[in-house]
């Protein structure tokens, strides 16, 4: 896991498990990464993966919201999974 995030492509999907805290220090790097990735692949679903994730602030919810906005500009959908119950709040 580079930069503490690790993507996987499949059919149509692109998933990006972040395994990292995700702070306004880690939040920049992440949403290059998956950004540049997004653009490349081109998917019909960008899936993010927060099960290894143990902190989160705002940032966080910036990355999130951005990554709707973006995969929207492409005609993606977004999906989170692997949210704890502190970071569903």
């Amino acid at each position: 896991m580079q930069d503490g995030i690790s993507f996987a492509v499949s059919t149509r999907t692109l998933t990006a498990r972040i395994g990292c805290e995700i702070d306004h220090h880690t939040a920049r790097k992440m949403r290059d990464k998956i950004d540049e990735r997004l653009f490349a692949v081109r998917p019909e679903l960008l899936v993010l993966d927060f099960s290894e994730v143990r902190f989160m602030d705002s940032s966080g919810l910036g990355l999130v919201l951005g990554r709707c906005e973006r995969a929207d500009s492409i005609g993606a959908r977004v999906r989170l999974v692997g949210l704890s119950s502190a970071l569903y709040k």
